[in-house]
């Protein structure tokens, strides 16, 4: 699949200048906490038994970082019409999942030679599916969405993968769930995503 990150790259990035530096530094050690709660709702989401048991997630480490990745962009394209304090919460939350997947990789026994190259193919790979899941979500195609899911989940299967659409249609509540949290929510770091299964 065809990548095209440059514009993605921009998503949600805060323009800095020399002058707000400290300013910003002070305002990031503030949110720390909000980002961590929020961080920790995402990967929450990502984990639930559900998406792996009934949705076709497959449980590897893979498989985890993939759907890491899908709750991730929802939360992301929430925070677009968020104030300056919301999206730059959501950027710090970007420099966390980057900073986790580094710290997986480490610990895989990658070697620190090589930990920047597959940083940069793994951060090229989820701007890509930032804008196929984005285009999917925009046009209100659950088929394009599920297709997607598919090729970036079982890219080694193509078409004979399992079917996405229940996925893609959890993505969709999703989105339409943190779409309809008031400001304040997500500022606290308090966006929780839907339940991916039926409610216990």
């Amino acid at each position: 699949m065809q990548h095209d990150t440059g514009s993605a790259r921009s998503f949600n990035q805060p323009k800095l200048g020399v002058m707000m530096i400290f300013g910003l530094l002070k305002k990031k050690n503030s949110n720390q906490r909000i980002v961590e709660r929020q961080y920790g709702h995402l990967t929450a989401a990502a984990r639930q038994p559900y998406l792996y048991e009934r949705l076709d997630v497959p449980d590897t480490v893979m498989g985890r970082l993939e759907m890491l990745s899908a709750v991730m962009i929802v939360y992301f394209r929430r925070t677009r019409a968020s104030a300056t304090s919301g999206q730059e919460i959501a950027q710090q939350i970007v420099d966390a999942f980057f900073q986790d997947i580094d710290h997986s990789i480490r610990e895989l026994g990658i070697s620190d030679v090589g930990v920047p190259k597959r940083m940069k193919k793994l951060a090229a790979r989820f701007y890509g599916r930032l804008e196929s899941y984005a285009a999917a979500l925009d046009a209100g195609d659950e088929t394009a969405l599920a297709q997607a899911l598919k090729r970036n989940i079982y890219p080694e299967t193509g078409e004979d993968g399992p079917d996405m659409q229940e996925l893609a249609r959890y993505l969709f509540a999703a989105e339409a769930h943190l779409t309809a949290l008031d400001e304040a929510t997500v500022e606290a770091g308090e966006a929780l995503l839907p339940p991916a299964g039926p409610a216990t």
